[in-house]
């Protein structure tokens, strides 16, 4: 900590460690939240969705071949997460700003999470059929229906049968949108795309995430795994959560000081880095920068209060 050497009114954080665990413990219930919400999002997939009901006379609209994904499920999550935590990291190592590494992963993953929740809730709840259904429940073909209702029998295999009552909205498209609509709003900011000086490449850059996304959900009505309606609905709750989780840790992109966090002085800290210059023009009122060792002195104003507020 400070040393009698120390200019009046600076504390001395000799560590990145120090001031990492002080970050993450100030926001220990929203790691927590986290992992309550992916715990929430295991459950309702594990759930059996809704059965709506299917007769004979919707049938023909859900005859659409059963085929394989353009974007498997698998690289949904790294669509959405990895790739923009890569562009993350870059900044870091550019601006050595653990606040605000800290902060847009935080914002991503409350973004894709809660994203994640909505979009398997009102699938379980909605029971909506995909476009495909018929050769899921009919896999030979043959449709059998029950002769008192006139609903559907399927005979298909349980598991793809289940996945055939989870149309709406898209999945694909929401996660997509959650996460590379928050990288899209990052962008703009650190870029100040709206700074008045006219570079149109910025707009290319801020824009392509989204780009990405929209591919992503129209490969969902190509494959015949959505109706369109799906997807605008996924494309929706994605970007609608992606702006409000942004814009919890981030300031408006509009703005003279969109390239950094929002203030956190209620964590009692204003770190800045001795050595190494931040990305930002203009510092915001409180940054956690960080270096590579244990070498370099981190500064902290002292505050006038020295307890934490809500």
């Amino acid at each position: 900590m400070g040393t009698s050497t120390d200019p009046p009114g600076i504390v001395v954080i000799s560590t990145l460690r120090g001031a990492t665990y002080k970050l993450l413990r100030f926001h220990l219930r929203d790691w927590v939240a986290l992992l309550t919400l992916a715990i929430v999002d295991l459950v309702l997939n594990i759930i059996y969705p809704f059965n709506r009901f299917v007769g004979e006379t919707m049938v023909g609209d859900l005859m659409y071949p059963l085929q394989p994904s353009t974007v498997p499920l698998p690289v949904v999550p790294v669509i959405a997460i990895v790739i923009p935590l890569i562009i993350f990291v870059a900044f870091f190592l550019y601006s050595k700003d653990i606040t605000d590494i800290h902060h847009a992963t935080l914002g991503l993953l409350f973004s894709v999470l809660i994203t994640g929740v909505l979009t398997d809730a009102i699938k379980d709840a909605t029971g909506r059929p995909r476009p495909d259904f018929f050769w899921r429940c009919f896999p030979d073909g043959i449709a059998v229906y029950n002769n008192s209702t006139g609903n559907v029998i399927c005979h298909g295999e349980n598991s793809v049968v289940k996945e055939g009552y989870k149309s709406f909205p898209s999945g694909h498209t929401s996660w997509s949108f959650a996460g590379l609509g928050f990288l899209s709003l990052y962008l703009a900011g650190k870029l100040q795309l709206f700074n008045g000086r006219g570079h149109v490449a910025k707009v290319a850059v801020v824009f392509t995430p989204l780009l990405a996304a929209t591919l992503v959900g129209l490969s969902r009505v190509d494959d015949y795994w959505h109706h369109w309606q799906d997807v605008f609905a996924g494309a929706f709750v994605g970007l609608g959560m992606a702006i409000i989780c942004y814009h919890e840790f981030f300031p408006s992109i509009f703005g003279a000081n969109s390239m950094g966090p929002h203030s956190y002085l209620q964590i009692g800290n204003n770190f800045k880095l001795k050595f190494f210059p931040t990305f930002r023009q203009q510092p915001h009122e409180e940054s956690i920068s960080a270096g590579n060792g244990p070498e370099h002195d981190i500064e902290r104003p002292s505050m006038h209060s020295n307890q934490d507020t809500p």
